[in-house]
């Protein structure tokens, strides 16, 4: 494990902010590229996730801090400790403000940004594995078992590599995100991206040493709960509620289209 990639004159550059300063970029890289294909601003792209991810930092922070009252100590307060939820919440505020500024069509935006949230995820949690900031999982025996004797949170003790997990099954989501997007409109293919990405956290939190909060569930898991739940909701509501109005409206005004075009042929003056 590196959790100090390098050091420049003696300023310690480390993986776990690396990390997220790659998925950050990687992120505003593949949103411009979808902001394109949508004849959107790339600008905007840029702004949507550079405002997100600042405010996405300090939401995770300050949930992170919340978490540890009544201990809370100036300790707390250095580079490491971060609640991804927390940082989703902040994230998504500064997304909603960007999105009414720029005056951008929300479920498009929302669309658009499900295979780039999925890979910047994957990444960031790459660099959680590097930094062995204690986000790996329980004692195992399996083959594929580490120890992070010099991370951040260092043990000697064969564990489940947690993060390496949740990055693959980023790629698989991002994937399966990216076919649903030419089928699927857009609210929907973020109401996958939410239910899927819940699913994911909520089985590997079994395998993760948090302490349970409610009914045997952890705090992570009752947040995947909430995201599979609005995830449905938004597929359902979208693809197959609002899908058949939208089909009978189109129809009808395709329908108001032919008749008008009929009209027009009758009362086309006869020739002399």
């Amino acid at each position: 494990m590196r959790p100090v990639l390098f050091s420049v004159f003696g300023f310690d550059i480390q993986s776990y902010g690396v990390s997220k300063a790659l998925a950050a970029l990687v992120a505003a890289f593949l949103l411009a590229r979808a902001f394109e294909r949508l004849s959107l601003k790339r600008d905007s792209a840029y702004a949507l996730v550079m405002w997100a991810t600042i405010w996405g930092f300090v939401g995770a922070k300050i949930y992170y801090l919340l978490e540890q009252l009544p201990n809370f100590d100036l300790h707390h307060l250095g580079g490491m400790g971060f609640t991804w939820y927390g940082g989703l919440i902040g994230g998504v505020l500064a997304s909603l403000v960007i999105v009414h500024r720029h005056r951008l069509p929300l479920s498009t935006v929302a669309g658009a940004a499900a295979v780039p949230l999925t890979i910047a995820y994957g990444i960031g949690r790459l660099g959680c594995l590097l930094a062995g900031d204690g986000t790996y999982g329980r004692p195992t025996s399996v083959p594929w078992a580490m120890t992070f004797p010099h991370g951040l949170v260092p043990t000697n003790v064969p564990v489940h590599p947690t993060p390496l997990y949740e990055a693959l099954a980023a790629v698989l989501i991002a994937g399966l995100l990216w076919e649903l997007g030419k089928r699927w409109n857009p609210a929907a293919v973020f109401g996958a991206y939410l239910a899927l990405s819940g699913i994911s956290r909520f089985l590997v939190e079994y395998l993760r040493i948090n302490e349970p909060a409610v009914l045997g569930l952890t705090q992570p898991q009752l947040w995947a709960l909430v995201s599979l739940i609005t995830g449905v909701a938004l597929i359902v509501r979208s693809q197959f509620v609002n899908r058949p109005r939208r089909i009978e409206a189109e129809a009808l005004g395709a329908g108001e289209a032919m008749t008008d075009r009929s009209n027009d042929l009758v009362n086309v003056p006869s020739p002399v």
